[in-house]
């Protein structure tokens, strides 16, 4: 691993450790407070079905995971976790019993790029804000073709993602180098997703551009994006 993607995942580290330390998951005061509108708003496009397979890449403690866990009671069916922080794999275990779910979640200790998603076994894949870290765009191209070929026929993809990121100094202005594994343009990425997905019923394709106040070691900065929505839906008899 080189220094710089090194130097962003330590940072990382420290602000996940941190955030899961102050602030429990669906406690008011974080983004930790709801699973995210999008994600089960496509969970319920498999409302119905008998048995449910899921991966959540860059699970976290459980911000989607335990709700699409909570999802599966009374029917089959997992949720496969993955995240690479050792914090976020113990939180998520421990809240998987809190909430009575722990029997439909299979966490997982991995890297995005080093996690192999087996050809058709999940139904769903959510990957919330993880595609940008990882640790190349090679990684990327390569995890979006496994993530392609890893859903059955009518699963569902559905990635939220960031892209065109900057990180500007509050007190002076100067620009910074952004924390972030992968920086791709928007255009760029949009062009890779419909790449990766032709063929597949496009469900959700939105831009919406952000900006966040955020600590860098002691020093804020104002941290400014777009934000990739972007979900569809595998045709009967696509291969990938």
């Amino acid at each position: 691993m080189d220094q710089r993607i090194a130097r962003i995942r330590e940072q990382e580290k420290r602000y996940h450790d941190d955030c899961y330390e102050r602030h429990g998951l669906f406690e008011p005061g974080s983004w930790l407070y709801k699973p995210v509108k999008t994600v089960m708003e496509l969970l319920a496009e498999f409302d119905g079905r008998d048995r449910l397979q899921v991966l959540d890449l860059g699970c976290g403690v459980g911000r989607n995971g335990i709700p699409i866990a909570e999802s599966l009671l009374g029917r089959q069916g997992s949720v496969v976790c993955v995240d690479l922080l050792p914090s976020a794999i113990a939180k998520l275990t421990a809240y998987g019993t809190q909430f009575g779910v722990e029997s439909r979640i299979e966490p997982v200790h991995s890297s995005i790029e080093h996690y192999e998603i087996a050809p058709d076994r999940f139904d769903y894949i959510v990957a919330v804000s993880t595609l940008e870290h990882v640790n190349s765009v090679r990684a990327l191209e390569a995890k979006l073709m496994e993530m392609a070929r890893g859903t059955r026929a009518g699963g569902i993809n559905c990635i939220i993602v960031g892209t065109a990121v900057t990180e500007t100094a509050a007190d002076n202005g100067e620009r910074l180098d952004p924390m972030f594994e992968v920086n791709l343009s928007t255009a760029h990425m949009l062009r890779l997703l419909g790449e990766r997905y032709a063929g597949w019923e496009i469900m959700l394709r939105t831009v919406k551009p952000l900006v966040f106040d955020i600590d860098r070691q002691g020093r804020p900065v104002k941290l400014a994006s777009d934000c990739v929505t972007f979900a569809a839906r595998k045709a009967d008899g696509e291969r990938g």
